[in-house]
């Protein structure tokens, strides 16, 4: 595969951007060293990220990915290395994880993501158990995953502050890929074991506008640093509350909001010379999915909702109720894969980028949400090819283990010796994600443990 298209009107934005970034490479690393050393970061995530060339940034970050299948398989011994070291850090004598995904056992695509983290930590040498919290399930069970693979669910049981499967098995850490929407099983509750990631960070307590509000502190230091106008890599947005979207409740409230944010980015636009009409997204401010979200053009389109939409905005995953969203500006994506409209999702592990892949949408346009119903992934392709499972872990071993170079992209600071564009804008979209984990890093700092 190569890189999508980026339309030629924006294109040469783009490449001053990355030209910017590259220049800055070796104090860019040098300050996430130094961020990792005050920050703890979350054992893996993912993030989206929209290019329109004259702004990328981060849309969404996700602390329960659940695409892993979507990587390309070369990229298993870079995800091991990562994985080994995000357990050593959680559980320095980790020898076994039980991992407890969602309870939606009929998505073969989400089974096969489930079989393919599962083999990233048994590459690191865990013994890896599947427990399952769904109700349904109570005998041990086999599912075949979208590929024909095959998964071993078994039911959980507690003794003690310790979970455990029927034969007995304890495991050291309890990874969870479940975003605990539908609230905090008092089963997981005051475990002994290391959980994670941290109960917090289930979207029963966690809300996307507190991890864009640390997104601002981070997006503003790294600007400084670069040299470069905050608001490329950073989106504004706001927070409207008390909505009922059946009702028409706060629906007033909710396009005053999005007249005040078009106005803000139209501002931006003049002032940038941008010919691009402004939009905004609005999507439930705790869920995944890509549900409860919505494209806006002008404060009248939020008020004239029909049924249809205002049904889909009114509950997301597990039934919940959207009474709180956030607006987001929205940002074009320009990238296109064979006509299709692209962006770049990135996946992280600990501290690292592991790799990731492009979410494709045939029937939508650059300022439409593509994580919808027709949406396919093409994994990202690239020099990761040529690193061996015993190289990595020697480097591991050594404490050298520097992902950018992994990409293809040299650790100097002549730009010139960079050794393609695939490997430039691989590089950049792997800066931005690290951004968001670093944000997502200083939110968990200062959130609570969700009230049991």
């Amino acid at each position: 595969m190569s890189l999508p298209d980026v339309a030629s009107a924006h294109r040469e934005e783009l490449q001053d951007f990355e030209r910017a970034i590259l220049a800055s490479q070796t104090q860019i690393e040098s300050w996430f060293r130094a961020q990792w050393r005050h920050h703890h970061a979350p054992f893996y995530g993912s993030v989206d990220i929209r290019n329109s060339g004259y702004k990328l940034a981060s849309i969404d970050m996700n602390l329960f990915p659940g695409g892993f299948n979507n990587l390309n398989p070369v990229f298993l011994p870079l995800a091991s290395v990562a994985a080994q070291d995000a357990v050593e850090r959680a559980c320095a004598d980790a020898q076994s994880v039980l991992l407890i995904p969602e309870n939606h056992t009929r998505n073969t695509f989400y089974l096969q993501n489930v079989y393919a983290l599962c083999s990233i930590l048994r590459h690191v040498g865990l013994d890896v158990r599947i427990g399952t919290l769904n109700p349904e399930i109570t005998e041990i069970t086999t599912l075949e995953t979208a590929l024909g693979d095959h998964i071993t669910l078994e039911p959980v049981q507690r003794q003690g502050n310790l979970l455990q499967l029927a034969d007995g098995f304890t495991p050291c850490m309890i990874l969870l890929n479940n975003d605990l929407s539908g609230g905090v099983p008092e089963i997981l509750q005051g475990l002994e074991q290391t959980l994670l990631p941290p109960l917090k960070a289930g979207w029963t307590t966690r809300r996307k506008s507190t991890h864009f509000q640390a997104y601002n502190q981070v997006a503003s230091e790294f600007a400084q640093l670069v040299g470069i106008d905050e608001w490329t890599i950073n989106p504004y947005f706001e927070v409207c509350s008390g909505l009922d979207f059946t009702s028409h409740e706060g629906e007033n409230r909710l396009a005053e909001t999005v007249e005040r944010l078009l106005q803000r980015i139209q501002h931006k636009y003049d002032e940038l010379g941008i010919q691009d009409k402004p939009f905004v997204i609005v999507k439930a401010d705790a869920g995944t999915y890509g549900m409860g979200v919505m494209s806006v053009h002008s404060a009248e389109e939020v008020r004239g909702l029909n049924r249809k939409k205002r049904n889909k905005m009114a509950k997301i995953k597990e039934g919940l109720e959207v009474s709180e969203v956030i607006v987001q500006e929205g940002i074009y994506t320009y990238e296109t894969l064979n006509g299709a409209t692209a962006e770049p999702v990135v996946y992280m592990m600990d501290r690292f980028v592991i790799g990731g892949f492009y979410r494709v949408h045939q029937d939508r346009g650059p300022d439409e949400n593509l994580n919808a119903v027709g949406m396919h992934f093409v994994p990202l392709q690239c020099n990761i090819a040529s690193l061996d499972t015993q190289s990595a872990e020697e480097a591991a071993s050594k404490r050298e283990f520097k992902p950018w170079e992994q990409l293809g992209i040299p650790q100097t600071e002549n730009v010139t010796q960079a050794r393609d564009c695939e490997s430039i804008r691989l590089y950049v979209y792997g800066v931005l994600a690290r951004l968001s984990l670093l944000a997502a890093a200083i939110e968990l700092e200062n959130m609570s443990e969700p009230a049991v």
